[in-house]
């Protein structure tokens, strides 16, 4: 469409141009003789003029030729004084006569270029306009081909079991005969679930770059429009594109924003979602997975997913992409600190240490921080000082040194911090702590106590449980020994300790008032922390429930009982600890060792 307005266009201004040069040769003929002012004014003299038309600058008139006819003419008028004075003494004097040509021909052209300039505009205008309204039913996705895809199994770390999973896929992709051979079938879909930032995307394209096959990239917001039908079209383009390049790979990012179970809409199963949903489930039922296509998706959301997607011959095959261990995270630190300079006394296993519960982007952008940290300090290597400091913003947030705190409240927070930190080191099966500040740190923290995990745990037993209650309860029952008060500063504590204490008596079997009987919470979701409170839909009754808020309470009582025991036996090395506290603003974990 654009050429061809192109090439129209372009005959157009030749044909103007031919039209004018036609008309300056048909028309010369008719042109008056230019002829020097002299010679008019001979033919004056010699009674040949006929008429004139005297202008401004030019005199235009008819007059005999040599031969007795009539000729037109035109000169440029000369000042009549100067004209005497040449004739007298002889000389040949004639007038200049513009070339107008040029400003003729110009005089034409730029209205018209003008003209076609505008056209033109609008044309372009008006068909980009009808190919937005055409490109609606085109799918979005970015197509990478095979040899842009550089990502590799090496290049992922932490996901051992989820690489070997995936290792058939690759091997599906690259000889498929083999499978075809033997009567098998690879699944159609495979679907990545697993929190956020562990590095669902980047598998996807490992995959594709191992497999060596073009990689068509696309959100699943990307096919919900407001114009009804258009996300069904996507869908149907996004596969015939496929096929055209099967093999391949279509990752579908974000599935939950298409994917979710049809009918908890408001607008029923008549909205754009469900019926984009319905489309891509009668896709995939339609194509042959010898062809070589495979369909993997990613999200965090897979309680929300609509069972349809789920079952066998859909996405039949589900890969947990979940947060590293410690042996992840050390391996993922080595493959961003590549390109970063370390001091050489950095020891990245310590780093993994601190961070349990860091995702793949977590250690990425402590590594980041802890680089623009080092640059802010004028160093030319990272050291562990910064990556220390990257990981407890991470956690904490930003360091605030210049938030002004009076001392009595400065003092009350360190009594606060070293009452965590002392509990935690008295008490049996904690982890060990490697640090104790009082400088603000994000929103409202305004001191906290890290515990460095020497292992990943995944079971927790009673004792243990009982253990973070009193570690979560030993700052509150710190300040009621010293100052025999407390204050608001043990609010999340307090909150995280009631928490524990109660999925102890209502879901883990814990108890005695439920004994075996457990009632769970509400459903949360699986990947995504949520700040939602205990409660629900209650499956008990209320003498049941005054029961369970007795054990509780109950719970609770006795462990602040036992940490102001502890406590009260150790107060010179609360004092001690929370003076030495005051005066530095931070203890590390030797020092601590140290005072105690």
């Amino acid at each position: 469409m654009e050429n061809k307005t192109k090439f129209n266009i372009w005959y157009i201004l030749m044909a103007v141009w031919g039209i004018l040069l036609l008309q300056n040769l048909i028309f010369s003929q008719f042109r008056p003789k230019v002829i020097p002012y002299s010679e008019f004014m001979q033919a004056v003299m010699e009674d040949k003029v006929i008429e004139i038309a005297i202008a401004k600058d030019r005199i235009h008139g008819k007059m005999k030729d040599e031969e007795g006819g009539e000729i037109l003419f035109t000169t440029v008028r000369v000042d009549t004084d100067l004209s005497d004075a040449l004739t007298e003494h002889n000389v040949k004097f004639s007038g200049e006569v513009e070339n107008t040509l040029f400003k003729t021909i110009l005089s034409w052209v730029l209205p018209v270029l003008l003209f076609f300039g505008v056209w033109y505009f609008l044309m372009q205008r008006m068909q980009a306009g009808q190919v937005g309204m055409m490109q609606f039913g085109k799918n979005k996705a970015k197509i990478i081909g095979e040899k842009d895809i550089e990502t590799r199994f090496d290049d992922v770390a932490g996901a051992d079991e989820a690489k070997e999973e995936l290792q058939e896929i690759v091997s599906f992709l690259k000889q498929p005969q083999d499978y075809v051979a033997i009567g098998g079938q690879m699944p159609r879909g495979v679907l990545l679930v697993g929190p956020p930032g562990t590095g669902k995307t980047l598998i996807a394209r490992a995959v594709a770059g191992e497999a060596g096959v073009p990689f068509f990239s696309i959100s699943g917001s990307e096919f919900v429009e407001m114009f009804v039908g258009m996300g069904a079209a996507r869908v149907r383009d996004l596969f015939v594109q496929a096929r055209e390049k099967a093999p391949c790979i279509i990752f579908i990012d974000e599935l939950d924003a298409l994917g979710k179970a049809r009918g908890a809409g408001m607008m029923g199963g008549h909205d754009e979602r469900e019926q984009t949903l319905n489309q891509l489930l009668v896709e995939m039922d339609g194509f042959d997975p010898s062809n070589g296509i495979i369909i993997m998706s990613a999200t965090n959301r897979p309680e929300v997913l609509d069972p349809a997607l789920l079952r066998s011959g859909r996405f039949d095959r589900q890969v947990l992409i979940d947060r590293p261990d410690i042996n992840g995270r050390l391996a993922i630190l080595k493959i961003h600190a590549k390109r970063i300079k370390l001091a050489e006394d950095v020891d990245l296993s310590v780093i993994a240490q601190k961070t349990p519960g860091f995702s793949g982007a977590d250690l990425a952008n402590a590594l980041n921080e802890a680089a623009l940290l080092a640059v802010r300090k004028k160093k030319q290597t990272v050291g562990i000082e910064e990556l220390d400091e990257a990981v407890d913003r991470i956690i904490g947030g930003l360091e605030k040194k210049n938030r002004v705190i009076n001392p009595k409240e400065k003092k009350i927070v360190a009594y606060h911090e070293v009452g965590h930190a002392l509990t935690a080191v008295l008490t049996p099966g904690t982890d060990p702590v490697h640090k104790i500040s009082i400088i603000p740190r994000g929103l409202a923290a305004l001191g906290y106590t890290q515990q460095r995990p020497t292992e990943d745990r995944y079971l927790m037993s009673y004792e243990e449980l009982l253990s973070k209650i009193d570690v979560l309860l030993g700052g509150r029952v710190a300040e009621k020994i010293m100052f025999n008060s407390a204050t608001t500063g043990a609010g999340n504590d307090l909150m995280r300790a009631t928490d524990i204490a109660r999925a102890m008596v209502a879901e883990y079997g814990m108890g005695e008032t439920l004994g075996l009987s457990t009632y769970p919470r509400q459903r949360t979701p699986v990947f995504l922390q949520t700040d939602q409170p205990f409660g629900g839909a209650r499956e008990y009754s209320e003498a049941t429930a005054a029961r369970l808020d007795e054990e509780i309470k109950a719970l609770l009582d006795q462990r602040e009982q036992h940490v102001r025991d502890m406590l009260t036996d150790h107060k010179e090395a609360l004092i001690r600890i929370a003076e030495r506290l005051l005066e530095k603003e931070v203890i590390y974990e030797d020092e601590f060792k140290s005072l105690i």
